[in-house]
Protein backbone atom coordinates (compact mmCIF):
# COMPACT_ATOMS: atom_id res chain seq x y z
CA UNK A 1 0.00 0.00 0.00
CA UNK A 2 1.09 3.57 -0.69
CA UNK A 3 2.38 5.27 2.47
CA UNK A 4 1.37 8.93 2.74
CA UNK A 5 3.85 9.64 5.53
CA UNK A 6 6.75 8.62 3.32
CA UNK A 7 5.65 11.05 0.64
CA UNK A 8 5.69 13.82 3.24
CA UNK A 9 9.19 12.81 4.39
CA UNK A 10 10.61 12.71 0.86
CA UNK A 11 9.03 16.04 -0.04
CA UNK A 12 10.43 17.70 3.08
CA UNK A 13 13.87 16.23 2.48
CA UNK A 14 13.94 17.75 -1.00
CA UNK A 15 12.67 21.11 0.27
CA UNK A 16 9.49 21.30 -1.80
CA UNK A 17 6.23 22.85 -0.69
CA UNK A 18 3.07 20.95 -1.56
CA UNK A 19 2.23 23.58 -4.16
CA UNK A 20 5.65 23.38 -5.82
CA UNK A 21 5.66 19.59 -5.97
CA UNK A 22 2.08 19.52 -7.28
CA UNK A 23 2.98 21.95 -10.08
CA UNK A 24 6.02 19.91 -11.06
CA UNK A 25 3.97 16.73 -11.03
CA UNK A 26 1.15 18.23 -13.07
CA UNK A 27 -1.57 17.70 -10.49
CA UNK A 28 -3.55 19.94 -8.16
CA UNK A 29 -2.40 20.73 -4.65
CA UNK A 30 -5.58 19.09 -3.41
CA UNK A 31 -4.69 15.82 -5.13
CA UNK A 32 -1.19 15.88 -3.69
CA UNK A 33 -2.61 16.61 -0.22
CA UNK A 34 -4.83 13.55 -0.59
CA UNK A 35 -1.81 11.40 -1.33
CA UNK A 36 0.09 12.92 1.58
CA UNK A 37 -2.59 12.91 4.28
CA UNK A 38 -4.64 9.76 3.78
CA UNK A 39 -2.37 7.33 5.58
CA UNK A 40 -2.16 4.01 3.71
CA UNK A 41 -3.79 3.98 0.29
CA UNK A 42 -4.87 0.73 -1.39
CA UNK A 43 -5.46 2.31 -4.78
CA UNK A 44 -3.05 4.75 -6.38
CA UNK A 45 -2.11 5.92 -9.84
CA UNK A 46 1.16 4.07 -10.41
CA UNK A 47 2.15 6.47 -13.18
CA UNK A 48 1.66 9.42 -10.84
CA UNK A 49 3.65 7.75 -8.07
CA UNK A 50 6.48 7.06 -10.50
CA UNK A 51 6.44 10.70 -11.58
CA UNK A 52 6.58 11.87 -7.97
CA UNK A 53 9.43 9.45 -7.22
CA UNK A 54 11.31 10.70 -10.27
CA UNK A 55 10.98 14.34 -9.27
CA UNK A 56 12.02 13.65 -5.67
CA UNK A 57 14.76 11.26 -6.80
CA UNK A 58 13.56 8.56 -4.39
CA UNK A 59 13.02 4.87 -5.24
CA UNK A 60 9.38 4.06 -5.92
CA UNK A 61 9.65 1.25 -3.34
CA UNK A 62 10.32 3.84 -0.62
CA UNK A 63 6.71 5.02 -0.82
CA UNK A 64 5.29 1.52 -0.24
CA UNK A 65 7.32 0.62 2.86
CA UNK A 66 5.98 0.49 6.43
CA UNK A 67 5.56 3.53 8.61
CA UNK A 68 8.90 4.81 9.95
CA UNK A 69 9.25 6.04 13.52
CA UNK A 70 8.70 9.75 13.01
CA UNK A 71 10.71 12.31 14.98
CA UNK A 72 8.68 15.11 16.54
CA UNK A 73 10.03 18.61 17.07
CA UNK A 74 9.13 18.70 20.79
CA UNK A 75 11.79 16.09 21.55
CA UNK A 76 14.58 17.63 19.48
CA UNK A 77 17.18 20.13 20.70
CA UNK A 78 17.20 22.73 17.93
CA UNK A 79 19.49 25.56 18.92
CA UNK A 80 17.42 28.49 17.61
CA UNK A 81 13.91 27.19 17.05
CA UNK A 82 12.41 30.70 16.77
CA UNK A 83 14.83 31.65 13.98
CA UNK A 84 14.65 28.34 12.13
CA UNK A 85 12.34 28.26 9.14
CA UNK A 86 9.66 25.59 9.14
CA UNK A 87 11.01 24.05 5.93
CA UNK A 88 14.55 23.70 7.32
CA UNK A 89 13.21 22.34 10.60
CA UNK A 90 11.05 19.77 8.79
CA UNK A 91 13.95 18.76 6.53
CA UNK A 92 16.13 18.17 9.60
CA UNK A 93 13.40 16.20 11.38
CA UNK A 94 12.91 14.06 8.28
CA UNK A 95 16.66 13.43 8.18
CA UNK A 96 16.34 12.22 11.77
CA UNK A 97 13.50 9.90 10.78
CA UNK A 98 15.60 8.37 7.98
CA UNK A 99 18.59 8.01 10.30
CA UNK A 100 16.51 6.14 12.89
CA UNK A 101 15.32 3.78 10.17
CA UNK A 102 18.90 3.27 8.99
CA UNK A 103 20.02 2.68 12.59
CA UNK A 104 17.33 0.01 12.99
CA UNK A 105 18.66 -1.70 9.86
CA UNK A 106 22.21 -1.57 11.24
CA UNK A 107 21.17 -2.96 14.62
CA UNK A 108 19.49 -5.91 12.91
CA UNK A 109 22.86 -6.86 11.40
CA UNK A 110 25.47 -5.65 13.88
CA UNK A 111 25.80 -5.58 17.66
CA UNK A 112 26.19 -1.87 18.29
CA UNK A 113 27.18 -0.55 21.69
CA UNK A 114 24.58 0.27 24.31
CA UNK A 115 24.83 3.82 25.58
CA UNK A 116 26.80 4.81 28.65
CA UNK A 117 25.53 8.38 28.95
CA UNK A 118 24.69 9.71 32.40
CA UNK A 119 21.27 11.19 33.10
CA UNK A 120 21.66 14.39 35.10
CA UNK A 121 18.30 15.86 34.14
CA UNK A 122 16.79 15.31 37.59
CA UNK A 123 19.87 15.89 39.72
CA UNK A 124 19.83 19.21 41.56
CA UNK A 125 23.60 19.20 42.00
CA UNK A 126 24.33 18.59 38.34
CA UNK A 127 24.85 22.11 37.03
CA UNK A 128 26.55 22.11 33.59
CA UNK A 129 30.09 22.42 34.96
CA UNK A 130 29.56 19.67 37.55
CA UNK A 131 27.78 17.43 35.05
CA UNK A 132 30.66 17.75 32.58
CA UNK A 133 33.18 16.86 35.30
CA UNK A 134 30.99 13.98 36.49
CA UNK A 135 30.74 12.52 32.98
CA UNK A 136 34.49 12.91 32.43
CA UNK A 137 35.11 10.95 35.63
CA UNK A 138 32.52 8.34 34.65
CA UNK A 139 34.24 7.86 31.29
CA UNK A 140 37.73 7.89 32.82
CA UNK A 141 38.89 10.97 30.91
CA UNK A 142 40.34 12.91 33.82
CA UNK A 143 41.74 16.22 32.57
CA UNK A 144 42.87 14.84 29.21
CA UNK A 145 42.21 16.64 25.97
CA UNK A 146 39.66 14.81 23.80
CA UNK A 147 41.35 13.74 20.58
CA UNK A 148 38.15 12.96 18.64
CA UNK A 149 34.65 13.84 19.84
CA UNK A 150 32.79 11.68 17.33
CA UNK A 151 34.86 8.59 18.14
CA UNK A 152 34.34 9.21 21.85
CA UNK A 153 30.56 9.53 21.48
CA UNK A 154 30.36 6.41 19.33
CA UNK A 155 32.45 4.44 21.81
CA UNK A 156 29.84 5.32 24.45
CA UNK A 157 26.90 4.15 22.35
CA UNK A 158 25.77 7.50 20.94
CA UNK A 159 24.45 7.22 17.36
CA UNK A 160 26.19 10.02 15.45
CA UNK A 161 25.04 11.09 11.98
CA UNK A 162 25.95 13.94 9.68
CA UNK A 163 23.63 16.54 8.20
CA UNK A 164 23.29 17.38 4.54
CA UNK A 165 23.61 20.85 3.02
CA UNK A 166 19.80 21.00 2.98
CA UNK A 167 20.09 21.58 6.73
CA UNK A 168 22.83 24.20 6.61
CA UNK A 169 20.81 26.51 8.91
CA UNK A 170 20.86 23.81 11.58
CA UNK A 171 24.10 23.69 13.58
CA UNK A 172 23.32 20.34 15.16
CA UNK A 173 20.57 18.59 17.05
CA UNK A 174 20.02 15.58 19.26
CA UNK A 175 17.30 13.50 20.88
CA UNK A 176 16.62 10.35 22.87
CA UNK A 177 14.53 7.60 21.28
CA UNK A 178 13.86 4.19 22.85
CA UNK A 179 16.74 4.74 25.28
CA UNK A 180 19.12 5.43 22.39
CA UNK A 181 20.89 8.80 22.12
CA UNK A 182 21.15 10.36 18.65
CA UNK A 183 23.35 13.28 17.60
CA UNK A 184 23.38 15.03 14.21
CA UNK A 185 26.27 17.29 13.18
CA UNK A 186 26.41 19.81 10.37
CA UNK A 187 29.52 19.21 8.27
CA UNK A 188 29.39 22.73 6.83
CA UNK A 189 30.90 24.22 10.00
CA UNK A 190 34.60 24.49 10.90
CA UNK A 191 36.10 21.36 12.50
CA UNK A 192 36.42 23.23 15.80
CA UNK A 193 32.79 24.34 15.69
CA UNK A 194 31.69 20.81 14.87
CA UNK A 195 33.56 19.48 17.93
CA UNK A 196 31.88 22.08 20.11
CA UNK A 197 28.50 21.23 18.58
CA UNK A 198 29.08 17.56 19.41
CA UNK A 199 29.86 18.45 23.03
CA UNK A 200 26.88 20.84 23.11
CA UNK A 201 24.49 18.08 21.99
CA UNK A 202 26.07 15.71 24.50
CA UNK A 203 25.16 18.34 27.08
CA UNK A 204 21.53 18.18 25.99
CA UNK A 205 21.55 14.39 26.24
CA UNK A 206 23.00 14.52 29.76
CA UNK A 207 21.16 17.53 31.16
CA UNK A 208 17.79 17.37 29.42
CA UNK A 209 16.87 13.74 28.95
CA UNK A 210 13.75 14.21 31.06
CA UNK A 211 13.56 17.98 30.88
CA UNK A 212 12.98 20.67 28.27
CA UNK A 213 15.82 20.74 25.76
CA UNK A 214 14.61 23.89 23.99
CA UNK A 215 14.74 27.54 24.90
CA UNK A 216 17.47 29.99 25.79
CA UNK A 217 18.21 28.54 29.22
CA UNK A 218 18.65 25.01 27.88
CA UNK A 219 20.97 26.28 25.14
CA UNK A 220 23.07 28.25 27.62
CA UNK A 221 23.35 25.17 29.84
CA UNK A 222 24.44 23.01 26.90
CA UNK A 223 27.03 25.63 25.90
CA UNK A 224 28.45 25.72 29.42
CA UNK A 225 28.55 21.93 29.50
CA UNK A 226 30.37 21.80 26.15
CA UNK A 227 32.92 24.37 27.28
CA UNK A 228 33.62 22.52 30.54
CA UNK A 229 33.70 19.11 28.83
CA UNK A 230 36.15 20.13 26.09
CA UNK A 231 38.24 22.43 28.32
CA UNK A 232 38.22 20.97 31.85
CA UNK A 233 38.80 23.46 34.61
CA UNK A 234 41.92 21.84 36.07
CA UNK A 235 43.61 21.61 32.69
CA UNK A 236 42.85 25.23 31.82
CA UNK A 237 44.05 26.58 35.16
CA UNK A 238 47.26 24.57 34.85
CA UNK A 239 48.14 25.77 31.34
CA UNK A 240 46.59 29.21 30.82
CA UNK A 241 48.11 32.24 32.63
CA UNK A 242 46.03 35.04 34.10
CA UNK A 243 45.20 37.77 31.61
CA UNK A 244 46.56 35.80 28.64
CA UNK A 245 47.42 37.48 25.36
CA UNK A 246 45.68 36.54 22.13
CA UNK A 247 48.90 35.00 20.79
CA UNK A 248 49.27 32.86 23.91
CA UNK A 249 45.71 31.58 23.52
CA UNK A 250 46.26 30.98 19.78
CA UNK A 251 49.02 28.52 20.64
CA UNK A 252 47.19 26.95 23.58
CA UNK A 253 43.88 26.33 21.75
CA UNK A 254 45.53 23.56 19.74
CA UNK A 255 45.88 21.48 22.91
CA UNK A 256 42.11 21.26 23.38
CA UNK A 257 41.24 21.49 19.65
CA UNK A 258 38.77 24.29 20.21
CA UNK A 259 38.13 27.62 18.54
CA UNK A 260 40.02 30.66 19.74
CA UNK A 261 36.71 32.34 20.61
CA UNK A 262 35.69 29.38 22.78
CA UNK A 263 38.98 29.43 24.68
CA UNK A 264 38.70 33.19 25.21
CA UNK A 265 35.27 32.69 26.72
CA UNK A 266 36.52 29.89 28.94
CA UNK A 267 39.23 32.14 30.43
CA UNK A 268 36.51 34.62 31.37
CA UNK A 269 34.23 31.97 32.86
CA UNK A 270 37.08 30.67 35.04
CA UNK A 271 38.21 34.13 36.20
CA UNK A 272 41.47 34.21 34.23
CA UNK A 273 40.23 37.24 32.30
CA UNK A 274 38.34 40.21 33.69
CA UNK A 275 35.30 41.47 31.81
CA UNK A 276 37.39 44.29 30.33
CA UNK A 277 40.20 41.93 29.29
CA UNK A 278 37.65 39.52 27.81
CA UNK A 279 36.20 42.32 25.70
CA UNK A 280 39.62 43.41 24.53
CA UNK A 281 40.52 39.87 23.47
CA UNK A 282 37.33 39.63 21.44
CA UNK A 283 37.96 43.01 19.79
CA UNK A 284 41.49 41.91 18.90
CA UNK A 285 40.20 38.58 17.62
CA UNK A 286 37.68 40.32 15.38
CA UNK A 287 40.20 42.87 14.08
CA UNK A 288 42.89 40.29 13.35
CA UNK A 289 40.89 37.34 12.05
CA UNK A 290 37.27 38.35 11.56
CA UNK A 291 34.41 36.23 12.86
CA UNK A 292 33.89 33.62 10.17
CA UNK A 293 37.28 31.96 9.75
CA UNK A 294 39.22 30.06 12.39
CA UNK A 295 42.87 31.13 12.80
CA UNK A 296 45.26 28.20 12.49
CA UNK A 297 42.32 25.82 12.37
CA UNK A 298 42.34 22.05 12.40
CA UNK A 299 43.37 20.52 9.09
CA UNK A 300 40.88 17.67 9.05
CA UNK A 301 37.29 17.17 10.10
CA UNK A 302 36.26 14.42 12.50
CA UNK A 303 34.18 11.64 11.04
CA UNK A 304 32.57 8.37 12.06
CA UNK A 305 34.63 5.32 12.96
CA UNK A 306 31.56 3.11 13.37
CA UNK A 307 30.43 3.64 9.78
CA UNK A 308 33.94 2.94 8.54
CA UNK A 309 34.02 -0.38 10.38
CA UNK A 310 30.50 -1.33 9.29
CA UNK A 311 31.05 -0.63 5.62
CA UNK A 312 34.41 -2.38 5.65
CA UNK A 313 32.67 -5.43 7.09
CA UNK A 314 30.00 -5.26 4.40
CA UNK A 315 32.70 -5.20 1.73
CA UNK A 316 34.40 -8.22 3.31
CA UNK A 317 31.11 -10.09 3.02
CA UNK A 318 30.75 -8.97 -0.62
CA UNK A 319 27.61 -7.02 0.19
CA UNK A 320 27.36 -4.29 -2.40
CA UNK A 321 26.11 -0.75 -2.10
CA UNK A 322 23.25 -1.61 -4.45
CA UNK A 323 22.10 -4.41 -2.14
CA UNK A 324 22.12 -2.07 0.84
CA UNK A 325 20.22 0.63 -1.04
CA UNK A 326 17.64 -1.88 -2.24
CA UNK A 327 17.08 -3.22 1.27
CA UNK A 328 16.73 0.24 2.77
CA UNK A 329 14.72 1.61 -0.17
CA UNK A 330 16.57 4.91 0.19
CA UNK A 331 18.36 7.09 -2.37
CA UNK A 332 22.12 7.00 -2.37
CA UNK A 333 22.59 10.70 -1.71
CA UNK A 334 20.53 10.53 1.50
CA UNK A 335 22.65 7.73 2.97
CA UNK A 336 25.83 9.49 1.89
CA UNK A 337 24.65 12.67 3.61
CA UNK A 338 23.88 10.84 6.85
CA UNK A 339 27.18 8.91 6.98
CA UNK A 340 29.71 11.73 6.60
CA UNK A 341 29.97 11.01 2.87
CA UNK A 342 31.50 7.63 3.55
CA UNK A 343 33.20 6.20 0.42
CA UNK A 344 30.76 3.28 0.50
CA UNK A 345 28.05 5.68 -0.67
CA UNK A 346 30.33 8.05 -2.53
CA UNK A 347 28.89 9.40 -5.75
CA UNK A 348 29.44 12.21 -8.16
CA UNK A 349 26.44 14.47 -8.35
CA UNK A 350 25.38 15.67 -11.76
CA UNK A 351 22.44 17.75 -12.87
CA UNK A 352 20.14 15.49 -14.82
CA UNK A 353 17.09 17.75 -15.09
CA UNK A 354 16.18 21.30 -14.38
CA UNK A 355 12.59 22.06 -13.51
CA UNK A 356 11.39 25.60 -12.82
CA UNK A 357 14.91 26.70 -12.08
CA UNK A 358 15.53 23.89 -9.55
CA UNK A 359 18.09 21.22 -10.36
CA UNK A 360 17.37 17.55 -9.83
CA UNK A 361 20.44 15.55 -8.90
CA UNK A 362 21.25 12.10 -10.09
CA UNK A 363 24.25 10.04 -9.04
CA UNK A 364 27.02 8.40 -10.95
CA UNK A 365 28.54 5.68 -8.84
CA UNK A 366 32.04 5.59 -9.58
CA UNK A 367 37.13 2.92 18.68
CA UNK A 368 33.84 1.24 19.27
CA UNK A 369 33.27 -2.48 19.58
CA UNK A 370 31.47 -3.86 16.54
CA UNK A 371 30.37 -7.45 16.04
CA UNK A 372 28.46 -8.97 13.20
CA UNK A 373 25.25 -10.75 14.15
CA UNK A 374 25.43 -14.30 12.89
Amino acid sequence: MFNSLRLKIARERRGYTKKALAELTGITTRTLSTYENKGLLDTTDSTLVSRIADILNYPVEFFYADNPEQIVKEGVSFRAMTKLSASKRDAALSAGTLAVEFNTWLESRFNLKQHDVLDCSSEDFADPESAAQLLREHWGLGELSISNMIHLLESKGVRVFSLTENCVEVDAFSFWLDEKPFVFLNTMKTPERSRFDAAHELGHLVLHKHASNNGRQAEEQADRFASAFLMPKGSILAKVPSYPSLNQLLKLKKHWKVSLAALIRRTFDLGLSSEWHYRQLNIELSNCYGRKSEPEGLESRETSLVFQKIFNKLREKNISRTEVLNELKLPQDELSALTFNNPFFLFKAVVSKVRNGKATLSSNTSQPTLKVVN
